[in-house]
């Protein structure tokens, strides 16, 4: 009796192995049947919807396992980022959570205006990145990123600063929520950041020259603002605030498309010398800017940059030499040849002039000599055609001694007589170190925008002397109560 007690055990407990395995397959089975028939409708692009069977929890239980759950977090993954999906949801008028916050940011009451600075380089003040930099509305800092563990993000939490704004897109941000807030009162802020001007502003901008008021109350004149001298930089402000007042070159570049798909060679660096000029001129010329002055940061970095630390912010520089090379660096950067291709910079300040040079024999040389050397080829005047950006002028040498009333009197002359240099008749010596020429200039072409170079600094072998001489020039065709007849 025992051994067949065993047996029927043996196989009872057998039968319930294969029970519980035909189940289990008919399981599997099943969910795949109800797969393929929910993929089929899909996969047609039918738009009947498959209603599933409600399966009790064990068998809910007992199926899991088949589907993974690595696929289940993708695919609501993919659910909640999918772009097409929020539209529909925005077309039919249910819009999410983050749509309603967007439009309706409690924090915006903690912009602060007044600290706002967007004159200094973009990059984050912890890591010095350019890459995806934000400034806070709130204490006017730039961070980088908004991520969980970004500097934006940290700086948000640990100050409550909540307001971002991306330097780039101009889209403003609310941290650590990560919502884009969409508001119209915040578009003075990007328009200072970035402003802009129409054809017809800027066509308007000589004709109504009206004061603009600042954010905190002072009254400014759009293009007559001061730049800050950072430390040493006084020399390049001078020739920053001439040239944009010259209303060619300031229409130009006021306006970006006239220059933004210049095509320039990979690495060129000099276009940035064009875009900072351009984003300086647009912050002159802003009539809605939260402050009267105007940092030129970011342009005299390009120029340090595009210079090779010829022209520094903390070393003086000469104005002279500054100009010469910025009006050349911008031309060519504009895509400007010396001959062939002309840029606004050449329609603006280039004309042309004769030169006329003749060779001097030593002065030591017996008059004989001389005379014999004045025959030659090599003693002849010659004449050549040159091109020129501004004129040099030179003023007459200051007095010595004091005159009978034992005072140094500040010598004056009229502008038109230091012009006579270029009459094509007055002759002037130059040496060199070992050879005199004797030259004279005849203007040929004026440009539209003369500029004048008046040479008051001289060097001699112990110091830099100054001539204080002052030149009388007639302002609106009239000075010192004499009639002036200017013409091109």
């Amino acid at each position: 009796m025992s051994g067949r007690s065993k047996r029927e055990s043996r196989g009872s407990t057998r039968g319930k192995r294969e029970s519980e395995s035909r189940s289990g397959s008919a399981r599997v089975r099943r969910e795949r049947d109800r797969e393929r028939e929910t993929e089929a409708p899909s996969s047609r692009g039918s738009p009947v919807r498959v209603k599933r069977e409600v399966e009790p929890a064990s068998a809910r239980e007992a199926l899991a396992p088949v589907v993974p759950a690595v696929r289940v977090k993708r695919e609501r993954e993919a659910d909640e980022d999918s772009e097409p999906e929020r539209e529909v949801r925005a077309k039919n008028g249910r819009m999410d959570s983050e749509d309603r916050r967007s439009r309706h940011c409690p924090y915006l009451d903690t912009i602060n205006r007044s600290v706002l600075d967007f004159d200094f380089e973009k990059l984050c003040s912890i890591s010095l990145s350019h890459i995806n930099a934000y400034a806070c509305l709130v204490c006017g800092k730039y961070f980088q990123g908004r991520g969980l563990k970004s500097h934006a993000y940290i700086h948000s939490v640990q100050f409550s600063h909540h307001v971002f704004l991306n330097l780039h897109t101009l889209k403003f941000y609310c941290l650590p929520d990560n919502y884009e807030i969409i508001d119209s009162s915040l578009e003075d802020i990007t328009y200072v950041l970035k402003p802009t001007f129409t054809k017809q502003q800027i066509a308007n901008l000589d004709k109504q020259a009206k004061l603009s008021r600042a954010y905190d109350g002072t009254t400014y004149l759009p293009g007559i603002v001061g730049l800050n001298n950072i430390k040493a930089n006084d020399y390049a402000n001078a020739v920053l605030q001439a040239l944009s007042n010259v209303p060619p070159l300031r229409n130009y570049f006021l306006e970006e498309d006239n220059y933004k798909n210049i095509k320039r060679p990979p690495g060129d660096i000099m276009f940035l010398l064009v875009q900072r000029f351009g984003e300086l001129m647009r912050k002159l010329w802003n009539p809605r800017n939260f402050k009267a002055h105007v940092s030129p940061h970011e342009m005299l970095q390009a120029v340090v940059l595009c210079s090779k630390k010829t022209f520094q912010i903390t070393k003086q520089g000469d104005g002279v030499d500054f100009l010469s090379w910025f009006l050349n660096a911008l031309h060519s950067a504009l895509g400007g040849t010396k001959k062939k291709k002309k840029t606004i910079v050449t329609d603006v300040f280039q004309g042309s002039m004769r030169i006329f040079t003749k060779k001097l024999p030593h002065p030591d040389l017996p008059a004989e000599e001389k005379e014999q050397l004045l025959h030659n080829d090599e003693y002849q005047e010659t004449m050549v055609e040159s091109t020129f950006m501004y004129l040099t002028l030179d003023l007459p040498t200051a007095p010595l001694y004091k005159d009978e009333k034992e005072q140094l009197i500040i010598p004056q002359v009229p502008l038109f007589n230091i012009l006579a240099k270029f009459n094509g008749i007055t002759e002037k010596e130059y040496k060199t170190y070992k050879e005199n020429f004797l030259k004279r200039f005849q203007l040929t072409k004026l440009p539209p925008y003369l500029i004048f170079c008046i040479k008051r600094f001289t060097k001699n072998n112990f110091f830099v002397e100054k001539n204080p001489t002052i030149v009388n020039f007639p302002i609106t065709g009239q000075a010192n109560g004499m009639n002036y007849k200017t013409s091109r």
